[in-house]
């Protein structure tokens, strides 16, 4: 059976998601999480996306992208490729390092966007790997916060606008934002 084709166009916003094939951690380590960023931000460049968010999970990311051009495919094409090749050199694998093809969402309202950044910031806390979103280093929520300083390659301001124009109250709102999706219990942190 055929693939359905993927819609692509110049100013596209995609949430993009790829997970690792069998179940496996596609993040064995430290080093594999810093590599793949470092590919992303290369992806990034190459292709001319925007990236407003990313998280990476054991088993899986997230992206929030914007492209310039019609090249989503070509693009991550190239970024899984590349993490695969390296994946499996490093940990002496072979084969598929993800599940089928990669996710991409169409992204077509601002209020859609926001609700994607706030469920990517807080995929981590859902997972039970942190308590609080801006706990998980392996996220742009702290650089998006102004908590770290952020990757030259993330376009966390494109988000933060639909927040406001003043950039400490826009981080404020979208802090706000984000944790209006949970509710506080007994010292942790639970979907609403």
């Amino acid at each position: 059976m055929r693939r359905g084709q993927r819609v692509e166009f110049a100013g596209a916003l995609y949430h993009v998601t790829a997970r690792a094939n069998l179940g496996r951690e596609l993040f064995p380590g430290d080093f594999d999480r810093v590599a793949i960023l470092a590919l992303i931000g290369r992806a990034t460049n190459r292709f001319r996306w925007r990236c407003l968010a990313y998280c990476l999970m054991d088993n899986h990311y997230h992206l929030a992208l914007q492209t310039t051009e019609a090249n989503l495919g070509r693009g991550m094409h190239h970024l899984n490729g590349s993490y695969a090749q390296r994946l499996n050199r490093r940990h002496e694998g072979y084969g598929h390092a993800f599940q089928d093809r990669y996710g991409a969402e169409l992204i077509e309202r601002d209020e859609h966007l926001v609700e994607l950044t706030r469920y990517i910031a807080l995929n981590p806390v859902r997972a039970g790997r942190c308590r609080e979103p801006e706990a998980w280093p392996w996220s742009s929520y702290r650089a998006t916060l102004g908590l770290d300083s952020p990757p030259p390659w993330l376009s966390a301001n494109r988000l933060l606008d639909l927040f406001g124009t003043d950039l400490p109250t826009a981080r404020l709102r979208y802090e706000r934002f984000v944790q209006e999706g949970h509710v506080q219990r007994t010292g942790r942190w639970t979907v609403s």
